[in-house]
């Protein structure tokens, strides 16, 4: 297999041959494919063999016990940790990412339940942390303070975020309106993909509410969500398609409309067997 540059794996795929009957629609290629992906720390075999697939648009959950490897794949999907075997596909095209960098470059943005948030600086020097925005030319370049608050004011009303102020420090921001902070930080670059890694659990009931309703807005605006997830009430509530890894292998699929909480708790702990409807 020839890999394919990073920043290259956008480009479309070829349209399928016309049918009988006449020209056929494109098919869409899923935005991530994940085939076969091993990932070793010496004795320890994080990842042996794990199959997962993301539909553009759509919100996957993540499942399984602590140790089923859910972390080591996401920092192989985020060009964290090279797999030792498998491919990824982008779009359609083998991609190997080299660092966190060239996933970004994909659209590829992660939340992780330590935010990344500084918290003596404002929500709008949070949001262009490492991506300010500068005006002047050569050397005598300055920050462009004026336009990225403007922006990041724009970014907070197209999420409908609720933040008082984008001038505030984050410090003075209550824990779900710093989640929505990172949560809208991630949306606003990562254009492709966002993967969240229990964005709620240190969360209230209202704000996690106000999370859920924000990863809704993230479908409706066609940006595919990966959400790692303990809570099955919750993936039952905002997500499409749910898959369970069990000792770094994927031990099942499920269509989130056809199942259970039960169910999804009995695939997690191998109490039911997961062949079906893989």
């Amino acid at each position: 297999m020839t890999d394919t540059p990073a920043r290259a794996a956008g480009a479309s795929s070829p349209s399928p041959s016309p049918s009988p009957s006449g020209p056929a629609a494109p098919a869409e290629a899923p935005l991530v494919e994940i085939t076969g992906l091993r990932k070793s720390f010496g004795a320890v075999h994080a990842l042996q063999g794990v199959d997962l697939t993301l539909a553009a648009g759509q919100v996957t959950a993540l499942l399984g016990d602590n140790g089923a490897g859910k972390s080591t794949l996401v920092r192989c999907l985020t060009g964290v940790h090279p797999p030792d075997a498998g491919r990824i596909l982008f779009r359609g095209k083998p991609i190997r990412l080299g660092s966190p960098d060239d996933a970004r470059q994909l659209g590829i943005e992660t939340v992780y339940q330590t935010l990344g948030l500084i918290e003596d600086l404002a929500v709008w020097q949070n949001l262009y942390l490492n991506r300010e925005l500068t005006s002047g030319f050569g050397p005598f370049r300055v920050l462009d303070k004026k336009s990225m608050i403007a922006e990041s004011r724009d970014i907070l009303t197209r999420l409908d975020v609720n933040v008082p102020n984008v001038r505030a420090t984050v410090r003075r921001m209550s824990g779900g309106q710093r989640q929505s902070i990172a949560i809208a930080r991630a949306a606003n670059w990562g254009k492709t993909l966002v993967i969240m890694d229990e964005p709620t659990a240190a969360l209230g009931v209202r704000e996690t509410a106000a999370v859920e309703a924000l990863i809704h807005r993230l479908r409706e605006a066609a940006v595919t969500v990966l959400l790692i997830s303990h809570d099955m009430a919750q993936v039952l509530r905002v997500a499409d398609t749910a898959y369970v890894l069990r000792r770094g292998q994927t031990a099942a699929r499920r269509t989130v409309a056809d199942t259970t909480g039960d169910e999804l708790v009995g695939l997690i702990t191998g109490a039911i067997e997961g062949a079906a409807h893989v």
